[in-house]
């Protein structure tokens, strides 16, 4: 693989500013953010005022966390615009969440908030191993999801030539990749994967491409995967994260130079992470819930927001700016079965381990009686896919996950291509018991 680390004054100059500058600006932006918040949103004057606390009670970071939690709800009560700081003519962009589970959350832009957006992904590719000049193949889902066009704005920034493929016919992505030499990809890990195995079914081999990196989120995706993409595809894999009630994608973005986390763009963003049950704000190194606050947004501020995803936080290493851990998974997708708390990575990572196996699965929690159960559903990659090969597999996968994740469960080795692929965020839960 290439060597992208960057060069003698590739970096802006925040990038290696010293950790007091950093919070020096932090807290200077924090307080303007905390007063515009409470002079603009009826949601966050409400919201002080039940708590008791008020903007000219932030003298310093820590003091953020006497401020209330926003999460998702509280978007969706004030649906569709109410926690805009500015009037509705000023917001150039929406954006808005699926919306499947009930009201969608729906977030604006200023033209200056998407150009922070376009800048802070533009410098998120430059971290990966990006520069001017290179082919960007997005699939990303364009529309009302953040990732298309913000991978899609941030690369156009950057100085790149943008293939703005998205997500979906998936033959005709490998055609693309070949013929428009694309050098950097943009998608969700599950759908890369996805689109190796067409490559291999084509006959192409995926370390012949022009791939020299794949920046991969949305979704959360282990250490093997990464070690499985760069060794079929002869690329360097890292993550990059974001949500779209905080920005979108840009938020925070591995190094390729070390990939050790990512880094957070803290002059735009203040991180914490609390203890998911409390809501107490944990020390650096501990595991919980990430919690964000937007340092730089003028159309939606956002305060203490609960991001449900688990991470930790740690100093910075290719930048003075602090890193979180790669998300191991969310507070809504943990299943619990018989006490043990268990999440889909978990499982991912047994798989991944066992030859055979494709990193294709689903985890199927049904009650046939008073307890639930889980059946692990996995493909067999093309070579190991006879009858025995396949209860064999099942067997060692089973016992694997007994052993190293301490719950017992059913396994399903199924053929090659037989579960659906997603062309976004994989879907790694089926959740049966309602039925």
């Amino acid at each position: 693989m290439l060597d992208l680390a960057p060069r003698p004054g590739d970096l802006e100059a925040v990038e290696t500013a010293s950790r007091e500058e950093i919070t020096a600006l932090q807290l200077t932006r924090l307080r303007d953010t905390v007063q515009r918040a409470y002079q603009q949103v009826a949601h966050y004057r409400q919201a002080f005022d039940a708590a008791g606390v008020a903007p000219d009670d932030l003298r310093s970071l820590q003091d953020v966390a006497n401020f209330p939690f926003t999460t998702k709800a509280d978007l969706r009560q004030n649906y569709p615009f109410g926690m805009f700081a500015v009037p509705r003519e000023q917001v150039v962009r929406l954006h808005a969440s699926s919306g499947t589970t009930g009201r969608p959350t729906v977030v604006g832009y200023t033209q200056a908030d998407v150009d922070t957006w376009a800048g802070l992904v533009a410098r998120s590719i430059r971290a990966a191993g990006g520069r001017p000049g290179d082919v960007v193949h997005v699939a990303y889902g364009y529309g009302l999801f953040t990732g298309g066009l913000g991978a899609h704005y941030g690369a156009e920034r950057l100085g790149a030539t943008v293939v703005p493929v998205s997500g979906g016919m998936t033959a005709r992505q490998v055609t693309l990749l070949q013929d428009f030499g694309a050098t950097v990809f943009m998608g969700t890990p599950s759908y890369f994967l996805a689109i190796l195995d067409e490559m291999e079914r084509q006959g192409v081999d995926p370390r012949s491409t022009s791939l020299t990196v794949g920046i991969f989120g949305a979704e959360p995706w282990t250490e093997d995967m990464r070690t499985e993409i760069e060794t079929r595809a002869d690329m360097h894999a890292v993550d990059i994260y974001g949500l779209s009630e905080v920005m979108g994608p840009g938020v925070a973005q591995e190094c390729v130079e070390t990939k050790d986390g990512l880094t957070i763009w803290e002059d735009h963003f203040y991180p914490e992470v609390v203890d998911p049950l409390t809501g107490a704000v944990l020390p650096e190194g501990e595991r919980g819930e990430l919690v964000l606050t937007s340092l730089t947004k003028q159309a939606l501020p956002i305060i203490r927001y609960r991001t449900r995803d688990l991470t930790r936080l740690a100093p910075g290493t290719a930048r003075t700016m602090r890193r979180m851990d790669r998300i191991t998974g969310r507070t809504d997708d943990m299943m619990i079965l018989r006490g043990v708390n268990v999440f889909p990575t978990q499982i991912e990572e047994q798989i991944l381990h066992v030859p055979g196996l494709s990193p294709h699965f689903m985890c199927v929690l049904s009650r046939p009686g008073r307890m639930d159960e889980m059946t692990v559903r996995v493909e067999a990659r093309p070579d190991a896919a006879s009858a025995g090969q396949r209860e064999r597999l099942a067997g060692e996968l089973a016992a694997r996950i007994k052993h190293r994740v301490g719950v017992t469960v059913a396994v399903d080795v199924v053929e090659p291509q037989m579960l659906e692929r997603s062309l976004g965020k994989a879907k790694r839960i089926l959740d049966l018991r309602s039925r």
